[in-house]
């Protein structure tokens, strides 16, 4: 197991899907638990996610002189963003990789759920990071079994 290995996190009882981005595709992503326990919300589109995490990161970054994003907020759901860098095999510089979370929206504090996720996740982005520096990443099998790091995790 990991050196970056977390105690039970009960403060995520809300965790809905926790997952990666780089070059807008979700290399690895992991279910808690279904969107759809949540009235009106459907999932049509997850496989946009990954580019729409990517663009509005970009956005953010571009527009608002690199400024990351943090988070979304609907009436709903909270989507939150954590960013790193990693260095991919084929690139002489290192990019953006974006951990995302989606949770159940808090009634309240939002800002205070947002700084614990940040502080729980930290350990998965880092050690994704160090795991996959200098990888090819248009080989998407070898991510898979991180799923199980994201899962121990939590």
């Amino acid at each position: 197991m990991s050196q970056f290995k977390l105690v039970k996190i009960s403060v995520m009882k809300d965790l809905f899907e926790l997952g990666i981005v780089f070059r807008g595709f979700v290399l690895v992503k992991h279910k808690f638990k279904k969107l759809s326990t949540i009235k009106e919300i459907q999932e049509k589109s997850k496989d946009l996610r990954g580019a729409f995490i990517s663009a509005i990161n970009s956005f953010a970054t571009n527009a608002f002189n690199n400024v990351s994003l943090e988070y979304l907020e609907s009436d709903k759901i909270l989507f939150v963003f954590k960013l790193a860098q990693v260095k991919a095999m084929d690139c002489n510089y290192e990019e953006p990789v974006i951990l995302y979370g989606l949770i159940n929206k808090p009634k309240k504090d939002t800002d205070k759920v947002v700084k614990r996720f940040f502080e729980k996740v930290e350990p998965i982005l880092s050690l994704f990071v160090t795991t996959f520096s200098n990888k090819d990443f248009t080989e998407l099998d070898q991510f898979e079994p991180f799923t199980e790091e994201i899962k121990s995790f939590f």
